[in-house]
C-alpha cells in the first residue's frame, strides 16, 4: 500500500491535485489517500508531481509518499475501525 499525504495552500491547486490522486486510490482523510501498491502507479505519480504540480507549489506546500510494506502494522480508531477493505458484512 502507498499512502499519499499533502498540504497545499492554494485552493485551486489543492482541488486539482485531489482530483488527480483520487484516480489511483481512495481518500482516507481530507488530505490522505490510500493507493494499492504498484511500482507503475507510483512512478506515474512521481513523474506527474515533478512535471505537472511541483512547479506550482509554494514554499509551504508539500506532498509526502509513504510506501508501506506487508510487515507494517496499522491501527484504526473511531470510524476508521470500519474502514478496512476485508471487512465483510452479511445479513
Amino acid at each position: 500500500m502507498i499512502l499519499v499525504s499533502y498540504d497545499i495552500a492554494n485552493d485551486k491547486l489543492r482541488r486539482r491535485f485531489s482530483k488527480y490522486i483520487c484516480k489511483f486510490g481512495r481518500r482516507l482523510q481530507y488530505s490522505v489517500y490510500e493507493i494499492k501498491n504498484s511500482d507503475h502507479i507510483l512512478e506515474n505519480i512521481r513523474v506527474d508531481l515533478k512535471n505537472k504540480f511541483e512547479r506550482e507549489f509554494s514554499q509551504s506546500d508539500s506532498v509526502i509518499i509513504f510506501k508501506m510494506s506487508n510487515t507494517c502494522k496499522i491501527e484504526r480508531y473511531g470510524y476508521a475501525i470500519n474502514d478496512e477493505e476485508d471487512f465483510i458484512m452479511i445479513k
